[in-house]
């Protein structure tokens, strides 16, 4: 396993994100199968663990702390957040925090992040007289309730300037979203640029796009196969991070065996891109894009917030699969077996999605826009 010096310091350069544990039917994480990826994690040199309030519909942080209980607690670095993404829990900060706590089984988070920074909760973040999220972490930081303190961000290089304006002098680590495809799509770079200049280090999410650069269609997944037979997907997304500047560590959601024991092969050397491969991966991506597909990672926040429990994420799988393909075959078919009540037209546009989403995607337009896509 690679490591990265963070001050004192040495953090896996690969980290395990606790957001798309193995689940049985109900929706609840598979206890025995997450032991068994946190096992390998571990003893594969693993030592960086990131969960949140919302993972898993409030399950994650819970069944981390309750299988990292079992490794003595110097032995690695828990990471947490608070859950920005829905305004109506700022100014419940104390409250959310104790119980992080206590569903982790530590007296400690080694790292803590305002959690998705972005256009629809700036405002609330900054108001720090009005809620008092930015005084109430800094403290815990002072108390040694928090080691290390940083934030995530789905926003504008504007909006995350504006943040670093306000606190910059308190945030020590910035978690982004970056991979190929956004690095032009969702300027990507631009943040790195940005975080490189001030000297704060890059943390990654989303390196795969929620496997979407794993499993790309077979027009995409031939040009790298023509170009290097010998390397997987998943291998070109994380050599591609292994190229960017100021990045320390690179979160994976390993959902299972397979996928965590490819990970930490790649992750046991460096192996930058040439800028001939990187260049291929933009020019790829640009052609991705071209059609401008919604940016979704399938985090799933908008489905906990769904009154009609719609599988939001498949449904915009599916509308970017039929724009793509001017039409074809795939959504109309995957949708006729769906339920009526789980269908896009289900969708009551109330958009209790839209406040939580990271991307700032308009479901409901997607929704209605796809509906009147697949009347005959």
């Amino acid at each position: 396993m690679l490591y990265n010096a963070f001050k004192e310091k040495q953090l896996s350069a690969l980290g395990l994100g606790c957001m798309r544990f193995p689940t049985l039917p109900d929706k609840s994480v598979d206890f025995e199968k997450t032991k068994e990826i946190i096992d390998f994690a571990f003893k594969n040199g693993i030592n960086y663990y990131d969960t949140a309030w919302g993972y898993h519909y409030g399950q994650s942080e819970s069944v981390l702390g309750e299988i990292l209980s079992s490794y003595d607690r110097n032995d690695y670095y828990l990471a947490s957040k608070f859950p920005g993404y829905d305004l109506e829990n700022f100014g419940k900060q104390k409250e959310i925090f104790e119980k992080q706590l206590e569903k982790c089984k530590t007296d400690y988070f080694d790292f803590y992040l305002f959690h998705c920074v972005s256009e629809s909760n700036i405002e609330a973040y900054l108001d720090d007289e009005k809620y008092g999220v930015y005084s109430f972490l800094t403290e815990q930081k002072k108390l040694g309730r928090i080691k290390h303190l940083g934030l995530s961000c789905h926003c504008s290089i504007d909006t995350l300037k504006r943040f670093f304006d306000a606190y910059g002098n308190d945030i020590e680590f910035c978690q982004i979203q970056l991979n190929w495809l956004d690095w032009e799509y969702q300027d990507a770079k631009a943040k790195v640029d940005f975080l490189n200049s001030i000297n704060v280090p890059v943390w990654v999410m989303e390196p795969v796009r929620g496997g979407r650069l794993f499993n790309l269609a077979p027009v995409f997944d031939k040009v790298l196969k023509d170009a290097r037979p010998d390397r997987t997907t998943a291998e070109w997304a994380f050599r591609f991070i292994q190229t960017v500047p100021g990045v320390c560590v690179t979160l994976s959601g390993m959902s299972n065996l397979e996928q965590l024991k490819e990970n930490v092969d790649i992750f046991s050397e460096k192996k930058p891109l040439t800028s001939e491969e990187t260049e291929l991966l933009f020019d790829l991506g640009r052609k991705m894009t071209a059609k401008n597909p919604l940016p979704c990672t399938g985090c799933k926040y908008c489905t906990e917030y769904c009154p009609m429990e719609l599988d939001i994420p498949y449904i915009i799988e599916l509308y970017n699969n039929y724009k793509f393909t001017t039409g074809g075959y795939i959504a109309p078919k995957e949708t006729s077996l769906m339920e009526e009540n789980k269908k896009p037209s289900a969708c009551i546009g109330c958009q209790a999605c839209e406040a939580v989403c990271p991307q700032s995607i308009k479901i409901s337009e997607m929704m209605a826009d796809f509906t009147t896509r697949l009347k005959p």
